[in-house]
Formats: C-alpha cells, sequence, structure tokens
C-alpha cells in the first residue's frame, strides 16, 4: 500500500513509518521544512521524504497525489500551551486538516487514520476507565481542536464515503522523544533523572496518567490501516494508571538511584485521574499493548542515554 505520513519523521510518525515498512508498504514522509530525514533508509526500503508547509494546500496536495491512505500525525500545539493561542490552534490545525480532506477528495484518496488525544478530549472523567461512548468535554485548546477534527472526519466520512479511522491515543513515551523539548511526564522526568536534575511536580504527586510505549501505539496504527470494519474511534492506551509519585518510583529503580522531587503548586488545567480502557481496540483491531511500564522506561533510558552521550544535553 502507498501511505503518505503527515509528520511522520517525528517521535511518533517515524516509529510508526518503521513498523509500515517491516510489511513493505510505500512510505511518502511529510515533513517540515529542513526537517532532515531520522535515519538512512536501505535501498529495499521504499521511502520518500517530502517536505512542505501544512498549510500549503499546493504542499499537501502534491503529498497526497498518487497514495492509498494517510497517515494524519500534525499537530502544531500542545497540551500546555494550546490556550494561549486557540486562534492559530484552530487556523493552523482544524483549517489545514480541512485542506487535507479536500486534497484527498480531489486526489480520490479514500482512507485515513488521525492521533488524536485520550488524555485531553474527555475532560474530567465521569467513570473509569474512559471507554470510546464516554462524554467529551476537553479543557484545553489541544483537545477541542483534535475533537473538532474527528467530528469533521465523520462528515466527510458521511457525506464522501471516506474511510476514516481516528485513533485517541492516551500519553505515548519512548525512544526518539525529543529530550531537548521534551513533552510528557516520562521523557521529562527521565531527561532529568539521567542528568541528576531535580524533578519538579504539579500538585502532590497523585495526578494518574495512562501511559503507552510508542511502539504499541505505532503498532494500532498498522492495524488501523489493515482495518476494514465498522467502528471509527479507538482509545490507543495501556488500561493502566500510573500517579506521578508510581512513576518516580519505576525511575528510580531503572536509574539505580534516588531522584530529588520538587513539588509545586497544583495546576487547575490538570485532569486528575485519565485511564483509558482499551477493549475496543482489542476486540476490532486485535491490537494488544505488549510492553509494560518498567520495559519501556528501561528501553527509553538505554536510548536516551546514548543521546547524552552524543550531544552532551
Amino acid at each position: 500500500m502507498k501511505i503518505v505520513i503527515f509528520g511522520g519523521g517525528g517521535f511518533i510518525g517515524s516509529t510508526i513509518a518503521d513498523r509500515l515498512l517491516v510489511d513493505a508498504h510505500e512510505l511518502r514522509i511529510f515533513e517540515r521544512p529542513r526537517v532532515a530525514p531520522y535515519r538512512k533508509f536501505a535501498q529495499s526500503e521504499r521511502v520518500e521524504w517530502m517536505t512542505g508547509d501544512f498549510s500549503s494546500t499546493h504542499d499537501v496536495s502534491d503529498a497526497i497525489s498518487g497514495m492509498d491512505a494517510v497517515l494524519h500525525l500534525v499537530s502544531t500545539t500542545l497540551p500546555k500551551n494550546s490556550n494561549d493561542d486557540p486562534i492559530y490552534d484552530v487556523q493552523s490545525n482544524v483549517v489545514a486538516t480541512l485542506q487535507m480532506l479536500n486534497a484527498m477528495l480531489a486526489h480520490n484518496v479514500r482512507k485515513i487514520v488521525f492521533i488524536s488525544s485520550g488524555g485531553t478530549v474527555y475532560g474530567n472523567p465521569m467513570y473509569l476507565p474512559i471507554d470510546e461512548k464516554h462524554p467529551t468535554d476537553p479543557l484545553v485548546s489541544y483537545g477541542i481542536t483534535k475533537l473538532a477534527i474527528e467530528k469533521y472526519l465523520r462528515m466527510y466520512s458521511h457525506l464522501y464515503g471516506i474511510s476514516t479511522i481516528t485513533l485517541r491515543v492516551a500519553n505515548p513515551y519512548g525512544e526518539r522523544q525529543r529530550i531537548e523539548t521534551a513533552q510528557g511526564a516520562v521523557g521529562v522526568f527521565l531527561h532529568h533523572a539521567l542528568k541528576g536534575l531535580p524533578i519538579e511536580i504539579w500538585g502532590d504527586g497523585s495526578v494518574t496518567r495512562d501511559y503507552i510505549h510508542v511502539s504499541d501505539v505505532a503498532e494500532a496504527f498498522v492495524r488501523a490501516v489493515e482495518y476494514s470494519g465498522e467502528k471509527s474511534c479507538f482509545n490507543v492506551s495501556s488500561g493502566v494508571g500510573t500517579s506521578l509519585n508510581e512513576l518516580i518510583g519505576i525511575l528510580e529503580v531503572v536509574v539505580g538511584k534516588p531522584v530529588e522531587v520538587s513539588y509545586l503548586p497544583g495546576r487547575p488545567f490538570d485532569v486528575p485521574v485519565n485511564v483509558l480502557s482499551n477493549d475496543l481496540a482489542r476486540e476490532e483491531l486485535k491490537w494488544i499493548p505488549s510492553i509494560s511500564m518498567r520495559e519501556g522506561i528501561a528501553r527509553t533510558a538505554e536510548w536516551m542515554k546514548s543521546e547524552l552521550v552524543k550531544t552532551d544535553i
């Protein structure tokens, strides 16, 4: 299958790309200008690296032309800063995605898999674990725009027959996560632990999240590309909650030394607990997460150590 991956050179996208290449798919990876390929590709691997502006209808149309499916992994904002400029969030994500969908229609590309946010679209949970039928009431612009894109995907599916799959990914972590601007508790905390720096926790450390290793996320995308059933939205999660204090304990075991923790006042936009049910993905996609927190953090730590040696960050 010929697949274009928007954001295919990043932390999650590159892992998905490598997993798709194992199955001999032909890939076109679309990245921002001046972003270099994340590795050298073998001659047997069919990969075209393309750079451009995600907001450009011309660039996006060129990237989609001739493809069988689209993977949409681009987000211009993060949960923690999306409320600073919600207009930019909408323009750069929702409007750009609508342009992408129109380009798919123009080129008769009939399948798209979109990465949404299981950590933000639901808001404060009414019950746990959160399944796909749970009400959506996001507290940050990031979650609102993700949800808006989900709704537009459903609209285009209804109006034009495009096959749309939304994967509401929990809190991904793992190798290739950018350590100089690390996002997510695992990446930030592990980087600080390896460098011997204090770790700051907002609140008392009881905030609980559902963490999923990036290789399990990649496998879910592979299953979604192949999926031909009737469901269109899936949680991608471990199904297990880990508090920030429990995360600190795992990090101390992995790095083999205590870490210094500084507790700060809690933040109003932090949902206290977010744990997602992955039953639907297990049933429909035949997908099962396979990497435990302990194993995943150990693998991430080994990768991050090698990066710290190379970059001396």
